[in-house]
């Protein structure tokens, strides 16, 4: 389900421009959901880390390495 949100936040980006260039709001709609579903394992990893580095300062913990 994760891919959906980055797919949504895909289309935000590149519809604008895809138009202006008169791309088939179709092809922009594709384009975003592929973005979307090769983007959602990177933005995962990456919320996993940022809510790991949140519950450690709230422990008072220094954050996690790479975090």
């Amino acid at each position: 389900m994760h891919w959906a949100v980055d797919s949504a936040v895909a289309f935000l980006v590149v519809v604008l421009p895809l138009l202006f260039l008169e791309v088939s709001i179709w092809v922009v709609i594709v384009i975003a959901v592929v973005l979307g579903w090769l983007l959602a394992p990177w933005s995962r990893r990456a919320e996993i880390r940022a809510l790991a580095a949140r519950e450690a300062q709230a422990r008072g913990e220094d954050p996690p390495a790479g975090a």
